[in-house]
């Protein structure tokens, strides 16, 4: 038996969404990332939106949209081999068990699989969600120039990363 947990993404089906509606982050962190039964619901009525639930040994632990339009992250242009990561939260429960980089890894892999044509990931995290920020900084993102201040909490970087060939 392996140290690791297997965590992997998938689409949001009908049998996943009561366990994602239960998962939540602490009320701190809703300022950066909103509830769950919101976003998922914009995700399942937005065309080029994909909600995807994050599993851990077949839990769902987390859950993040995938935007094939880019710019509906950022409000800026995005060459069309870009695609926007949005709403990516881990449950407070199964924070700081290095989750978070785990799925991140998972989910780029699965955008390069699903996807081939995809080249770069586009996301922005607020100035303030400093762990957020380093996790993704771990992860291979950074800084695209400029800030963004569309958000509802405040300037947000901007961050791009390629995906794995």
């Amino acid at each position: 038996m392996t140290d690791h947990p297997h965590v992997q993404v998938v689409p949001v089906d009908a049998s996943l969404r009561p366990a994602l509606l239960a998962l939540g982050v602490s009320d701190e962190q809703y300022a950066f990332v909103g509830r769950i039964d919101a976003s998922l619901a914009d995700a399942e009525a937005c065309e080029g939106s994909e909600p995807m639930a994050i599993l851990r040994n077949g839990e769902p632990i987390g859950f993040y949209r995938l935007e094939r339009h880019a710019r509906s992250v950022a409000d800026m242009p995005f060459d069309h081999t870009t695609v926007g990561l949005r709403s990516f939260f881990i449950d407070a429960r199964w924070q700081g068990q290095g989750l978070g980089a785990l799925a991140l890894v998972a989910l780029m892999q699965d955008v390069a699989r699903r996807h081939p044509a995809v080249r770069a990931m586009v996301l922005t995290v607020n100035v303030r969600n400093t762990p957020a920020l380093a996790l993704y900084r771990r992860a291979g993102f950074r800084e695209a120039g400029g800030l963004y201040h569309g958000g509802r909490s405040g300037p947000q970087h901007v961050m791009l990363c390629p995906l794995p060939a």
